[in-house]
């Protein structure tokens, strides 16, 4: 049987800044005017993977509410390609929308190396953090290039891990991610197969205030809230009447609200009109988020929002394979360039978004997988 590689992950799509710092504490440009075309293109290659995995979850779960983060998805399976070789690594990331022959793996790499340096730069009144980890097997001999390049581009912490003691295994990574995610994602990895060999972890811990934060004395303390077509619940329903970015999409049947956070972040929520959800998951695109930047208009709108909590944990193995990536779960997938261990292939791969939403947003996601 062959060995088993974990990939965790945890994503989140928002705007920010676009420095980070080096390791002397110098502040400096994530990137170059160069690369900026670059950038922008993987951007819109981003939305479309998100809004791709966003529809497949939508027919694999049609009564579930979604949630998940595509950034740290994509992340994760980038920092896998760094390791596959071949094929493998072809459809990891045609998969997530790229086409190496228009962009090089090597501005793919640089390209989520700025992504996630842009992330991590400290920002007040914004607390954003994407973090990496990498369990490596006592056994396993990893190359030397695999192990420069996660811990250089992508910021990624490894740890030697004795894995023919599984639950000591278990316990260390969830003690690692409970501690970086702030105690908000607890217990992660459980029932680890007994020939794994590496876990990667990506996980991602997002705090903010609203750029207008709700007046609690104006919270309603049960509201109906209609979760499918047949069933209301009564939640707290927060309100207040403020101006906003909004618009109407007459084409998509679909009202669209922008609520800014207090730094650099926003929130999209799109409304679909009685009878037109699928319609408008069918459309959604980078190129539909283009179209609504360029119309939204500022006005006042009367906003009432409900306090909510949501968490969700997805088999994406077996979504991942419907969508193209198939020999990295493959007895003949090509990890060489990871290690020079033969055999090795990708097992479970599964997000858990852990978020709690109210007058300050909170969000907590990771993601994992094993070869």
């Amino acid at each position: 049987m062959s060995p088993f590689l974990y990939l965790g992950l945890l994503v989140l799509g928002l705007h920010s800044t676009i420095h980070c710092a080096s390791p002397e504490g110098k502040v400096t440009a994530c990137h170059s005017p160069q690369q900026n075309a670059t950038l922008y293109k993987m951007s819109s290659i981003n939305a479309d993977f998100a809004f791709n995995l966003y529809r497949r979850f939508t027919v694999e779960t049609p009564d579930k509410n979604i949630f998940f983060s595509p950034v740290s998805i994509s992340a994760a399976l980038v920092m896998l390609s760094l390791g596959a070789c071949s094929s493998t690594q072809t459809e990891i990331v045609e998969t997530l929308g790229f086409n190496l022959t228009d962009t090089p793996i090597v501005d793919i790499q640089h390209g989520f190396q700025h992504l996630i340096c842009s992330l991590n730069f400290p920002k007040k009144e914004l607390e954003l953090q994407i973090g990496n980890a990498l369990f490596i097997g006592k056994h396993l001999k990893p190359q030397a290039k695999f192990l420069d390049d996660v811990k250089t581009l992508y910021e990624t912490e490894v740890f030697s891990t004795d894995f023919s003691n599984i639950s000591a295994a278990e316990q260390e990574i969830n003690s690692h991610v409970e501690m970086q995610t702030k105690g908000k994602v607890v217990g992660l990895i459980q029932d680890l197969k007994p020939n794994t060999i590496m876990v990667l972890v990506n996980y991602i811990n997002f705090k903010a205030q609203w750029a207008n934060p709700f007046d609690p004395s104006k919270t309603e303390d049960s509201s109906s809230f209609l979760i499918d077509k047949t069933t209301t619940v009564q939640v707290p329903m927060m309100h207040q009447m403020e101006q906003y970015y909004h618009l109407v999409d007459m084409e998509l049947n679909c009202t669209v609200l922008q609520m800014d956070y207090s730094k650099n972040a926003l929130a999209l929520f799109v409304l679909p009109k009685e009878g037109q959800m699928e319609s408008v998951e069918a459309a959604m695109s980078s190129k539909t988020l283009k179209k609504w930047n360029r119309l939204l208009q500022k006005g006042w709108v009367d906003l009432f929002v409900p306090k909510v909590s949501i968490s969700a944990t997805y088999d994406l193995g077996a979504t991942l394979l419907k969508m193209g990536i198939q020999r990295a779960y493959a007895e003949n997938a090509d990890f060489s360039g990871l290690t020079e261990d033969n055999g090795l292939k990708l097992s479970n791969t599964f997000p858990k978004t852990v978020p709690v939403s109210s007058e300050t947003s909170r969000i907590c996601s990771p993601h994992t997988g094993c070869p």
